[in-house]
C-alpha cells in the first residue's frame, strides 16, 4: 500500500498518472477490432448487432461506474487516515456490489433488454443478433461491474500498473480470442460475445489475485468492519451522489446530439465527429484526475490541508499543461483527422467550421474534470451533486439563449460554457473543503 506521509512529486503524480493514460489509449483498439472481425463475414447487420449491443450494455454497466469514484474517494481516505482495516473492507464492499448488480442483470435479462430496443428499435435481423450477442456477453456483468470496484481501490492505493495489467490483460485476451472464435471457429456474433465474456471473466480473476493481501487473515472482525452500518450507508450517500451527478453530465452530452439533429444530418454527423475529440481529451486527462482523487483523498484521511493543496496544485499542473497539447493538438492536425474520420465532404467542412470550439474544449474543460477528481477523492459528493444540478440549468439556459440565434455556433458555446460553469462552480466550493481538512 502506499505511504500517504512521503512527498507529493511530480514523478510521484506521473507514476500514478501515466499507467492510466496508457490504459485509456488501448479502449479504442478493442472497438476496432471487434468492428474489423465481424465485418470478415460480409453483410451490415452483424456489424451493426454487435456495435448496438455493446453500447446497450455499455450504457448499463456505466450506470455502476460511480463505484469506481466513490472506491478512490473513500479507500485513499482510509489510508491517509491509518484505517487499514477499513481499506481491506472497501475492497469487498465494493467487490460485493458489483457482483451483486451484475447478478441482478442477469437475472432480469429479459425485461431489461426489451426495454433497451424500445427505446432503441433495430431491424429485426440486426435486433436478433444483437440479443444473442448480449445474451452471452451479460454473463459476464458481474465481473465487468466488480472491476469497477476492483480499479477504483488500486487507483486510491497509487496501484496504477495494476490497473493497466487488468486492462491490458483483458484487451489482448479479447483480441485473440476474437480472431479464432470469428475467423477460426466460425462463431460469428456469438464468438464476438464469448471472447468479451471470458476476457472479462479473466481480467476479474488477474486483478483479484494483485489484490490478494486483502484476503489474507480474514476474521470474524472484518467481516463485522464490512457490513458496518453507519460506512454502508456512508458508501451509499457517495455513490449516490456521483450517480447523479453523471446522469445529468450524460444527458448534458446527450441533449447536445439532440439538440444538433434539429440543425440537420449533416451538422448532427459534424458534431459527433467532433465529440470524439472531446472524448480523446477526457482519457488523456483521466490520469492525471485519477491522481487527484488519490492524492487528494489520502490528504482528506490524514487531515493534513497543507497536502490536500499540494495534491491539487501538482495534478492541475499536469493537467492543465495536458490541455495546453490538446488544443495546440486539434489545431494543428484536427482538419486531417475529421477528413480521416468522415468521407462526405458536407460534414468535413461543417466539422472544420466548428472545430475552434473544440479546440477551445480541453483548455476550458480542464478546470472542472481536475476538480471532479479533487472533491472525489475528498468525498465531497453533495458538493459535486449540487453544483452539477447548477452548471446543468446553466447549460440548458445557454441553449436557449444562444441557439436560437447562433445556431450550432450557439450550441457549441453552450456547451463550453457547460465546463466553464462546472469548474468555476466547484473552484467556489473548494475553500470549504479545506476548512474540512483543518477541522479537528
Amino acid at each position: 500500500m502506499a505511504d500517504p506521509t512521503y512527498g507529493i512529486t511530480h514523478k510521484r503524480v506521473l507514476s500514478i498518472a501515466l499507467p492510466i493514460v496508457i490504459s485509456n489509449a488501448t479502449v479504442p483498439l478493442l472497438g476496432a477490432v471487434d468492428t474489423g472481425v465481424i465485418g470478415q463475414l460480409g453483410g451490415a447487420a452483424p456489424i451493426g448487432a454487435v456495435g448496438i449491443g455493446a453500447i446497450i450494455l455499455g450504457a448499463l454497466y456505466w450506470i455502476f461506474g460511480f463505484l469506481r469514484m466513490g472506491t478512490v474517494g473513500l479507500t485513499s481516505q482510509a489510508l491517509g487516515g491509518g484505517e487499514p482495516q477499513e481499506v481491506r473492507a472497501l475492497f469487498f464492499r465494493s467487490i460485493g456490489i458489483g457482483v451483486l448488480a451484475g447478478t441482478a442483470f442477469i437475472t432480469f435479462q429479459i425485461p431489461i433488454f426489451a426495454g433497451a430496443f424500445w427505446i432503441a428499435p433495430a431491424s429485426a435481423e440486426v435486433e436478433g443478433l444483437a440479443r444473442a450477442y448480449m445474451s452471452i456477453r451479460v454473463w459476464s456483468a458481474p465481473a465487468a461491474i466488480a472491476i469497477y470496484g476492483l480499479s477504483g481501490w488500486l487507483i486510491a492505493q497509487e496501484r496504477t500498473r495494476a490497473v493497466l495489467m487488468v486492462q491490458l490483460f483483458m484487451n489482448v485476451t479479447n483480441i485473440i480470442l476474437d480472431f479464432w472464435f470469428v475467423l477460426g471457429l466460425g462463431l460469428g456474433v456469438e464468438g464476438v460475445a464469448a471472447a468479451t465474456l471470458i476476457a472479462e471473466w479473466g481480467g476479474l480473476g488477474l486483478g483479484l489475485y494483485l489484490c490478494r493481501q486483502a484476503f489474507r487473515g480474514l476474521a470474524l472482525s472484518l467481516w463485522q468492519q464490512i457490513v458496518n452500518r453507519r460506512r454502508l450507508i456512508h458508501m451509499m450517500q457517495v455513490n449516490g451522489d456521483i450517480l447523479i451527478r453523471s446522469v445529468l453530465l450524460q444527458a448534458g452530452f446527450v441533449s447536445f446530439l439532440f439538440f444538433g439533429a434539429e440543425l440537420g444530418d449533416v451538422t448532427l454527423a459534424a458534431n459527433q465527429v467532433l465529440l470524439q475529440f472531446v472524448y480523446l481529451a477526457s482519457y488523456a486527462m483521466d490520469g492525471f484526475v485519477f491522481a487527484a482523487e488519490s492524492l487528494v483523498g489520502q490528504a482528506m484521511g490524514a487531515r493534513a490541508v497543507a497536502q490536500l493543496r499540494r495534491g491539487a496544485s501538482v495534478t492541475a499542473v499536469w493537467a492543465f499543461g495536458s490541455a495546453l497539447v490538446l488544443a495546440a493538438g486539434f489545431w494543428i492536425v484536427g482538419p486531417f483527422v475529421i477528413d480521416v474520420m468522415a468521407k462526405d465532404p458536407a460534414v468535413q467542412a461543417a466539422a472544420r467550421l466548428y472545430l475552434p470550439h473544440m479546440v477551445a474544449a480541453p483548455l476550458l474543460g480542464a478546470l472542472a474534470w481536475m476538480l471532479d477528481g479533487v472533491f472525489i477523492g475528498a468525498t465531497r459528493t453533495q458538493d459535486m451533486r449540487n453544483m452539477m444540478i447548477l452548471s446543468f440549468l446553466g447549460y440548458c439556459g445557454l441553449v436557449l439563449l444562444l441557439l436560437p440565434s447562433f445556431g450550432n455556433h450557439g450550441l457549441w458555446m453552450a456547451m463550453n460554457g457547460f465546463f466553464i460553469l462546472r469548474g468555476v462552480s466547484l473552484a467556489v466550493r473548494y475553500p470549504a473543503l479545506e476548512r474540512v481538512a483543518a477541522a479537528p
